[in-house]
């Protein structure tokens, strides 16, 4: 579990093919590995990996074919900047919002404006994803988390204020690349709680949201 806070940028050292899946060799900056051992997970542009060698200035993950379906990690290439957080921990604040690192999809930068010190973006999301965006909700952008200035159709605008622009690779962002997002758990689990209710025999029906869920939840008119 991640909260979106980036808190070093590192850069892929290695990248190593084998048969169907993927090899990374990550080399994470100012990121404070001291208290990282083997088996822990880092969060690298939004995708929660587990590391496996720890050779001191970053470390080593396998990338499933799964995880290389999902995300842009087949596009990788040597140097590439990479956001990286560790693993919240139960004594960390929860700056930004709960972050799985468990990516949704690919999203486009549709757009990029200067606006006074901010970077402003339109990023166009997947049709599957945009159900679970709304104005002044959260998103993460390749594990950054972030607020939703706005929806216009299928695309969502982002503020970016300084800081986060400086700290993550957002500066590197141009029209046409590709990003990860995944969505806000909340929204995924209201769809699924409010979306599948139970019938009298126990069996699962699709009725959507109705005043009769809605008092069946505690609701009173």
């Amino acid at each position: 579990m991640f909260t979106g806070i980036i808190e070093a940028v590192g850069s892929i050292a290695s990248i190593d093919e084998q048969s169907g899946d993927m090899r990374l060799y990550v080399r994470t900056g100012n990121l404070d590995l001291s208290d990282v051992k083997l088996g822990d997970s880092i969060a690298t542009n939004g995708v929660c990996l587990t590391a496996v060698e720890l050779p001191g200035d970053g470390f080593i993950a396998d990338v499933s074919r799964e995880t290389l379906a999902h995300t842009r990690f087949h596009t990788l290439s040597i140097g590439e900047r990479v956001n990286l957080e560790k693993a919240l921990m139960p004594t960390s604040r929860l700056g930004g919002h709960i972050v799985t690192g468990h990516v949704d999809g690919l999203g486009e930068i549709v757009s990029r404006q200067e606006d006074a010190r901010s970077i402003r973006f339109s990023v166009k999301a997947p049709k599957n994803l945009q159900r679970y965006l709304a104005a002044k909700g959260s998103v993460t952008v390749d594990g950054i988390s972030l607020t939703l200035n706005a929806i216009d159709g299928e695309c969502f605008e982002l503020n970016i204020v300084p800081h986060t622009a400086q700290e993550t690779i957002m500066t590197e962002y141009v029209p046409g690349r590709l990003i990860h997002i995944e969505v806000d758990i909340i929204a995924r689990y209201l769809e699924r709680l409010l979306g599948h209710t139970q019938d009298i025999n126990n069996e699962q029906s699709d009725q959507g949201l109705t005043m009769e869920t809605l008092m069946a939840c505690g609701f009173n008119r």
